[in-house]
């Protein structure tokens, strides 16, 4: 444990931003298996909302930092790709 006043006080930032990051990465995951069981499915609509939802959840978490914006941008593409083949059908 840190010693110093301003290195506890670090390790307390740290913590909460992990909280933080922790709680903005399971919105993602969350969001991405949403659209993955509308797209299972065969649920177009619903497909369509749930992509969405879950491009605004990635784009903020990207954003903030808790996810890369090329894993954010990666996952959205290939959600909405999937989402769109399932219209082709």
């Amino acid at each position: 444990m840190a010693n110093h006043k301003s290195a506890i006080k670090r390790h307390k930032q740290s913590l909460k931003r992990a909280a933080r990051n922790r709680a903005q990465r399971t919105r993602v995951k969350n969001a991405v298996k949403d659209v993955r069981a509308a797209i299972q499915g065969n649920d177009k609509g619903l497909a369509q909302k749930q992509l969405s939802e879950a491009s605004s959840v990635l784009a903020k978490a990207a954003g903030k930092g808790a996810v890369h914006w090329k894993k954010a941008a990666r996952k959205i593409s290939r959600l909405a790709k999937a989402v769109n083949a399932l219209e082709a059908e």
